[in-house]
């Protein structure tokens, strides 16, 4: 029989509560709502940090990438989801090599010697919310063990406490394994939250009104933007070559100045969904697609900061939220 798969809450439970304090275990919930450092004191808020710059001393070694650059960025967690793989995963979920490689690094709730795989998750979760509290002014909400630990962001999308810990046993589930999920969660709740959008320079005034595009081809394309956005001279490098665009075969595409003219959006519907593309004055910066039936058509609302797209899927909608951008 095929191995059970592995999934998120199987990790934790099989892997991760054994090394819980059994009060904490007993009521979970409550352990996760509760503020563990009321008083403020720094002495844990220290510990934090001091757990956050050993796995960031110790992990390129555990990883077997001496060049994976644990430097505080938010880079550094892009390098950090990439190397999230499978054959890893289940490398370090041995209890032997966890043994002799977690030496110093025990878990709180004992249990015995945690396998490698609970030393670098715990380390880890705090080494990313380290990452935001450095770098985007994310506060930390202390709980109990130290690795449930929230840190709260504010940004234009709202207040939000971040359960990174969550994001890595998420990431590091047989669903979402060696798909980069850790580092996409920072970019859609870090990242694009706190971009300062408005330090883009303007391509043209936002008001101005670009027809929609009936005949969707590379070259149709090119030569009607130049007709009505001539101010972006290049849709860049990364904008999907002439033979993959061909490909997707648009049945039209619409455009939309966003932020003041300070963004470009693109979107389109094909025989499988819709696709945006959002250009700044550099040219191609981000895509998404959403599978969508081919009818009835799709919706695109503007909405101050945010955009909310709105397609068929299945006979049903669905509405995805996002500021303007982009996820």
């Amino acid at each position: 029989m095929p191995a059970e798969p592995i999934t998120a809450a199987q990790l934790f439970e099989r892997t991760f509560a054994p090394h819980y304090p059994p009060d904490v275990l007993a009521d979970l919930a409550a352990a996760r709502s509760t503020d563990a450092n009321p008083a403020g004191n720094p002495s844990i808020l220290a510990q934090i940090d001091h757990a956050a710059e050993v796995f960031a001393r110790l992990a390129p070694g555990a990883f077997g990438a001496p060049d994976l650059g644990l430097d505080f960025s938010d880079a550094s967690v892009h390098r950090l989801g990439a190397a999230l793989t499978r054959e890893r995963r289940d490398a370090w979920l041995s209890p032997a090599e966890g043994a002799a490689d977690a030496r110093g690094t025990s878990a709180e709730g004992g249990g015995g010697a945690p396998p490698m795989l609970v030393t670098l998750v715990t380390h880890g979760a705090l080494y990313v919310g380290a990452c935001v509290a450095r770098n985007h002014g994310g506060k930390w909400q202390v709980r109990r063990p130290l690795w449930e630990s929230l840190v709260r962001l504010e940004s234009r999308a709202g207040t939000g406490d971040l359960a990174i810990f969550q994001w890595w046993l998420k990431a590091l589930s047989d669903e979402e394994i060696g798909r980069g999920r850790l580092a996409d969660r920072y970019r859609t709740h870090v990242e694009v939250p706190t971009f300062d959008a408005e330090r883009l320079p303007v391509i043209a005034a936002g008001d101005r009104r670009i027809p929609r595009l009936a005949k969707v081809r590379y070259d149709t394309l090119y030569k009607h933007l130049r007709a009505h956005l001539p101010e972006l001279r290049s849709v860049g490098e990364d904008f999907p070559s002439p033979e993959r665009f061909e490909e997707m075969a648009f049945k039209s595409l619409e455009f939309a100045l966003l932020g003041g003219g300070r963004m470009l959006l693109m979107h389109g519907a094909t025989a499988e969904g819709v696709h945006l593309f959002w250009l700044d004055a550099s040219g191609f910066v981000k895509s998404v697609y959403y599978p969508a039936d081919s009818f009835p058509a799709h919706v695109v609302q503007i909405e101050g900061q945010k955009i909310r797209v709105i397609v068929p899927v299945r006979g049903e909608t669905q509405a995805h939220e996002m500021l303007w951008w982009g996820a």
